[in-house]
């Protein structure tokens, strides 16, 4: 008899906006407390526990209060990291959890260059078995040719991959489900869903990550298995806020201002999350036109918990230039050479040394921050600033 929860993707620190960023948080804290509640056996993690290798000390400060409270309630927890918070050098934060007894790491392998041996984590009778993800799917090539070391238990395996049964349409290495080895729970993490194929699990993010999976998932999730009950697999919900989901389509910069507000007006947004989403293509008007800082201070009058917005499809008409482009290998200079003949504007021979200024190449050595200092600087002698 086994009783444990599941949990992936909790991206600590991953939301730039503090709302959300609380948000998440919440969310964690809410699953830590119902793994309590529940009387789990043990925690699984299965990688991205933080954003990345090296999480700000406010993040950590707050999640190591939760891991303590999950050691006070005699709770173990077990992990794995994931694309985010793995590290090629091998040094993240949860070696500091580790350390601190707060949890432990089950990635535990041998590699001869052909095969990958894990080796067991014992708890009570369970075993557990894990491996970490990698950046860009490097996993994948490993994991086709991982094996288990023999051991007595009820198996668990901990991976942060993705496999086919969720890979649809996506461009994306996989590895199959059923070439791995048998276990009695595969805890997945790294796929934003909420999926069980046979014994394979994704029990989903802990807090969406980014507005589609706002828009998709609404809330977080994780899931808890009890071998006790006729149907062992169940996912918990983890509401903490509700999402409104608004979209308009604009085709005038001038009155969408009012247009947007409007449709907010309508709506019940209290201490919601709401998800706005602006499309159409602009006529006569540029995207500039529309007031989103008076749409900002409207949903604060409205009590809006946090307006998020998206404009990914929100166009300004092209403006067609009937000219033909005699040299193809110089499309970029013989473009911006028409249309300025045709949209003549003081700002015209500046457009130049800009365009070669954002073609300067990344020196060897060169951090990307300093890279990134070294155009913005660039670019700001040409345009005066």
């Amino acid at each position: 008899m086994v009783k444990f929860a599941h949990m992936s993707d909790v991206h600590l620190g991953g939301w730039k906006q503090k709302p959300l960023q609380d948000l998440n948080f919440q969310s964690f804290q809410k699953a830590i407390n119902i793994c309590i509640s529940e009387r789990a056996e043990f925690l699984l993690i299965a990688g991205d526990l933080f954003d990345a290798a090296y999480p700000p000390i406010e993040i950590l400060k707050e999640t190591f209060a939760e891991f303590k409270k999950l050691k006070e309630s005699g709770i173990p927890c077990f992990l794995i990291s994931g694309s985010h918070d793995y590290s090629v050098s091998g040094k993240t934060f949860l070696d500091v959890l580790e350390k601190s007894g707060f949890c432990k790491n089950v990635s535990i392998f041998e590699d001869d260059g052909k095969t990958l041996i894990l080796k067991p984590t014992r708890h009570n009778g369970v075993v557990i078995y894990g491996y970490p993800g990698k950046k860009s799917g490097l996993d994948v090539a490993d994991l086709k040719r991982i094996k288990l070391e023999d051991s007595i238990g009820f198996k668990i395996l901990m991976l942060h991959t993705t496999i086919d049964k969720v890979v649809g349409d996506l461009p994306i290495e996989y590895v199959e489900a059923d070439s791995l080895p048998q276990s009695d729970y595969c805890a997945l993490g790294h796929i934003h869903v909420k999926l069980k194929y046979k014994n394979f699990v994704y029990p989903g993010p802990i807090f969406p990550n980014n507005f589609a999976e706002l828009e998709e998932l609404n809330n977080g999730s994780f899931s808890i298995y009890d071998s006790n009950l006729p149907n062992p697999f169940r996912v918990i919900d983890l509401k903490i806020k509700e999402v409104e989901k608004i979209s308009v389509e604009v085709n005038d910069g001038i009155t969408a201002t009012e247009q947007i507000i409007s449709e907010i007006s309508r709506r019940d947004v209290k201490d919601k999350i709401v998800l706005l989403r602006v499309s159409g293509e602009l006529e006569n008007s540029q995207t500039s036109n529309i007031k989103f800082n008076q749409i900002d201070d409207f949903a604060k009058q409205r009590e809006v918990y946090f307006l998020l917005k998206n404009t990914h499809k929100l166009r300004n008409k092209e403006i067609e230039i009937e000219s033909e482009i005699e040299k193809s290998e110089n499309i970029e200079e013989e473009t911006i050479k028409l249309y300025s003949q045709q949209n003549p504007s003081s700002f015209d021979y500046k457009v130049e040394q800009l365009i070669n200024s954002l073609s300067i190449e990344k020196q060897e050595g060169e951090t990307s921050e300093t890279f990134s200092s070294r155009i913005f600087d660039e670019s700001k002698k040409i345009l005066n600033f």
